[in-house]
């Protein structure tokens, strides 16, 4: 029960590496509302949390939208009295060198990917502020601190990167953390982006010096360390959780 009495928020929470977050804290005794535009998947996460003792709540949430946050904020605070933890989780990913990225597929991913945990972490401050403090985990990528061929995501997740230390150095007096996590390759949906097939996924893991890709529970426990008090002198890190990639 390492989150017992505390409040989460989770972006992207329907599913993916955010369903299994949203599992894990409710596991630990948090109380989460998983904020997707993904209603039926959302609701179905819902269900499966409640039926198995935790305590969840579904709430619509497009990570682009002020007004959408402040309304998931209110919820959530509404039904539980407080907000501790805010998972940036929510992102997109879109594949292409500087020339093959159009200007539409550039907006896109910023506006998810950037503005979307700009306006979530600017949304929650006063409610944890509220609460005595709290935990923002903002998921980057290992793309956040190497170049590659994927332009507007490695930019977009580098901009996570330092927002998370700004923020950080700001709040950080007023007992309100904020660290990034960087995952490598992890077995999701968003990796249809780059393997048609088992076999591509299989010569990729092997390429990693733990030779497997991961899995989303890999990432959820050290989402679930920062967002918890054993992290209590943690802000402004980075977490990479990439099974040694980034290591050569």
């Amino acid at each position: 029960m390492r989150l017992e009495g505390k409040v989460a928020i989770i972006s992207g929470g329907a599913r993916g590496l955010g369903a299994a977050e949203a599992r894990l804290f409710a596991n630990e005794g948090a109380k989460v509302g998983i904020g997707d535009l993904r209603e039926e998947e959302g609701r179905a996460l819902e269900a499966e949390i409640r039926e198995s003792g935790g305590e969840a709540m579904f709430v619509r949430l497009d990570v682009t939208d002020e007004g959408q946050w402040a309304d998931a904020v209110d919820a959530v605070m509404t039904a539980y009295g407080r907000l501790d933890i805010l998972v940036n989780n929510a992102g997109i990913l879109e594949h292409g060198s500087v020339e093959e990225t159009t200007t539409e597929s550039w907006d896109r991913t910023m506006s998810i990917n950037g503005r979307g945990v700009f306006l979530g972490t600017r949304a929650v401050i006063p409610a944890m502020r509220e609460s005595g403090g709290g935990s923002i985990v903002n998921i980057s990528s290992v793309a956040g601190l190497i170049g590659g061929f994927m332009t507007a995501y490695n930019s977009s997740k580098g901009a996570v990167r330092l927002l998370t230390k700004s923020t950080a150095v700001q709040y950080a007096a007023e007992n309100i953390r904020v660290n990034s996590v960087h995952p490598g390759p992890t077995n999701t949906d968003m990796l249809d982006v780059f393997f048609a097939d088992d076999e591509a996924r299989e010569a990729r893991a092997a390429d990693t010096p733990m030779p497997r890709l991961g899995e989303p529970k890999d990432i959820a426990y050290g989402v679930l360390f920062l967002a918890s008090d054993e992290a209590s002198y943690m802000t402004g890190s980075e977490l990479v959780i990439d099974g040694g990639n980034t290591a050569r």
